[in-house]
């Protein structure tokens, strides 16, 4: 790697570093607890895409990539090892897909297409059995619980539920929405280090931003507005046709499944 390239990442990671460091010093985290995090993020993606023949990179290899010592790097490696991260994840993503089925299942909607209100667990058009359908490893009464809580749900005068977001949002610097704060930045980034590192005959993922440095305060409001409508709106089309193009339960255990989709997120920069 020359000079010049060097001196552009380190600048990029910087920009990448701001937002993630307001985050996590809002969360109480210091200095030398992100350096150990950073450490065994840099073990891990180590090993992870630089093995040879898909194994794990050695221990000396890592070692010289990533400047750690071969004790360290044996240490974190057993870290490693014994990790769980996507408990909380899994949580989040059958969340939204209880909300989104509720949404474009036909055993959920009225005859006008819309969610219809559910009882708990009378018949096959519960709420019991929407999160069996779609969550099936979490006990509906949890799910209908968290839900409730975080404002996606709320129970009727005539004791049924009737839904009220799409997605599963949680309110700001929650332990479930900081760790959803990071599986965003990392859909994005993985997006760039793709259309940075891909072959030139491979077709780029989509990446583009439409901005504008000249516009007034007053306009940020209206723009915020018109985004969450028009967003919303798109955001949903894509959730109709990745639902529409779902692989049935049967089929899903004979292919091999890949995670699509589309990120949208509003810039609103007073630094410029």
């Amino acid at each position: 790697m020359n000079k010049q390239t060097k001196s552009s990442a380190l600048l990029a990671l910087r920009l990448l570093l701001r937002p993630v460091i307001r985050i996590v010093l809002r969360s109480g985290i210091t200095y030398r607890e992100a350096i150990e995090v950073c450490k065994l993020t840099f073990v891990e993606v180590s090993r992870q895409d630089y093995g040879i023949a898909g194994r794990p990179t050695n221990a000396s290899r890592v070692a010289i990539m990533t400047g750690l010592s071969r004790r360290e790097v044996a240490r974190i490696t057993q870290l490693l090892q014994h990790e769980d991260t996507d408990t909380d994840l899994g949580k989040i993503n059958d969340a939204t897909r209880v909300l989104t089925g509720w949404h474009v299942d036909p055993d959920f909607l009225s005859k006008t297409g819309r969610p219809r209100l559910l009882a708990f667990d009378v018949n096959t058009s519960s709420f019991s059995a929407l999160s069996k359908k779609y969550a099936s490893d979490i006990p509906p009464s949890t799910m209908l619980k968290e839900l409730t809580r975080v404002g996606a749900v709320k129970e009727t005068k005539t004791g049924k539920f009737q839904v009220l977001m799409r997605q599963y949002m949680l309110s700001n610097m929650e332990p479930d929405e900081i760790l959803r704060s990071g599986s965003v930045l990392a859909d994005l980034g993985e997006t760039i280090n793709y259309n940075l590192t891909r072959k030139n005959k491979d077709a780029t993922q989509f990446e583009g931003r439409a901005t504008n440095i000249y516009m007034g305060f007053r306009a940020a409001k209206t723009f915020r507005t018109f985004l969450e409508k028009e967003g919303q709106d798109f955001l949903e089309k894509i959730d109709n046709w990745l639902s529409n193009h779902e692989l049935t339960t049967k089929k899903q255990k004979k292919e091999k499944t890949v995670r699509i989709g589309v990120g949208l997120y509003q810039i609103n920069d007073h630094s410029h």
